[in-house]
């Protein structure tokens, strides 16, 4: 078990050492975010922008401009609500190579509450044009991920979480690319982030009662990969999609999308937070009373599935 923040400041540190155009940007929480390692060994390439988050994103644009490859990071309510305009307008706009890695993301963030507990950003960043989004299972795809949109030329967004997660199985990561890591005739479930391994738990039980449920990892969101959710709903009696956001513009907006292009339809469940405000409380009584568990992707699956 270990944080996604911290195998993104070690893998900052990684491309510092690499590429001396890598510059970082914080809004005075480099502590949380991790982005602290970077300053300590690169203070001339580290801007602690403050509590300014859209004069940070304008900075961020500025430096793109010049030739610099942009870190830019802060909790991921801030960077994608407060600075929505100068991410649009300045960054996206201009197709600027500035990457966005924002932490605290979802109702994980348990007690700091609705205040903290971003469950509206990928649908604020998917629907920039020219932004990638990117929504990490665990570290070892975190680190691909931060590689994978160094060398990558246009803007990225991707969504790291607070607490500490473990690392799952062969999660190889590819820009666009979905990881089938569970087969299954009876039931696809399309997950992403902290929510792949709860749907991997749900498929476990779900093999007990003689179901045998598909597992895809979509870590990214925009580009998705449309050919993988044709697959599943071609070879599968139905989908669920299991996130911790928003269940409107999310990974279940954007599957429902691609389902939408296909000539014959298939149900379609989505697991996610149900248009409500996160509150207060640890993160694992949070996913339970926002239905967020293994247990609500079974019962899910048995709506789809029945014996």
């Amino acid at each position: 078990m270990q944080y996604q923040r911290n195998v993104y400041g070690e893998t900052l540190v990684e491309l510092g050492r690499e590429n001396k155009d890598i510059v970082v940007l914080d809004a005075d929480l480099s502590s949380s975010t991790r982005t602290a390692f970077f300053a300590r060994e690169f203070p001339e390439r580290f801007f602690n922008m403050g509590v300014a988050e859209q004069n940070m994103m304008a900075t961020a644009a500025g430096l793109a401009s010049c030739g610099k490859i942009v870190f830019v990071s802060t909790f991921a309510l801030f960077a994608s609500g407060r600075a929505w305009d100068q991410i649009r307008n300045s960054i996206c706009y201009n197709n600027f190579n500035v990457k966005i890695v924002a932490t605290h993301s979802g109702i994980s963030v348990g007690p700091d509450g609705a205040s903290h507990q971003a469950l509206e950003d990928i649908a604020l960043m998917r629907v920039i044009p020219k932004m990638f989004v990117i929504v990490p299972a665990d570290c070892h795809q975190t680190r691909q991920a931060v590689l994978a949109a160094a060398k990558h030329l246009g803007p990225v967004y991707i969504r790291l979480g607070r607490p500490k997660i473990e690392d799952l199985e062969n999660q190889d990561f590819e820009i666009g690319k979905a990881n089938i890591i569970r087969k299954g005739k009876d039931i696809s479930i399309i997950a992403c982030g902290i929510m792949v391994k709860q749907a991997l738990d749900a498929a476990e039980i779900l093999k007990k009662e003689g179901v045998e449920a598909r597992v895809v990892n979509m870590s990214t969101l925009k580009p998705i990969d449309k050919k993988t959710i044709f697959d599943c709903a071609k070879e599968t009696k139905g989908i669920i999609t299991a996130e911790e956001h928003s269940v409107i513009g999310g990974l279940g907006g954007a599957v429902s999308e691609a389902i939408a292009e296909m000539p014959s339809k298939k149900p379609l469940r989505k697991i996610g937070v149900q248009d409500r405000f996160g509150q207060s409380g640890e993160p694992a009584e949070l996913m339970k009373e926002y239905g967020l568990t293994k247990e609500d992707i079974v019962r899910a699956a048995k709506e789809l599935c029945p014996n």
